[in-house]
């Protein structure tokens, strides 16, 4: 099944239940800051877990204890549902 890139409202309404998510670059993008080098590791961890449950990976950028998220769907060319999903469940650890 192909995925499609969502229309400019439908991210505004998913952004809209995202707490600390916004676009930017034309992805949705969230930084993350934590105590020390090996929790913000931990996390990508966790994160990376996901991916691999939805087979949808994001772009991980790690600098010491920053972790930062970008998602799009590039084989739709954009922003999808698929990132929308991804970004809940991250919010939810």
């Amino acid at each position: 099944m192909a995925v499609e890139k969502l229309s400019p409202q439908a991210i505004n309404d998913g952004l809209s239940t995202l707490t600390g998510w916004e676009i930017k670059n034309e992805k949705l993008n969230k930084s993350f800051k934590f105590k020390d080098f090996n929790e913000a590791f931990g996390f990508m961890t966790r994160i990376a877990l996901v991916a691999e449950s939805i087979n949808h990976h994001p772009e991980l950028f790690n600098v010491y204890n920053n972790v930062t998220i970008d998602l799009t769907t590039h084989d739709a060319g954009g922003i999808s549902n698929l990132d929308l999903e991804f970004a809940k469940r991250v919010n939810s650890f």
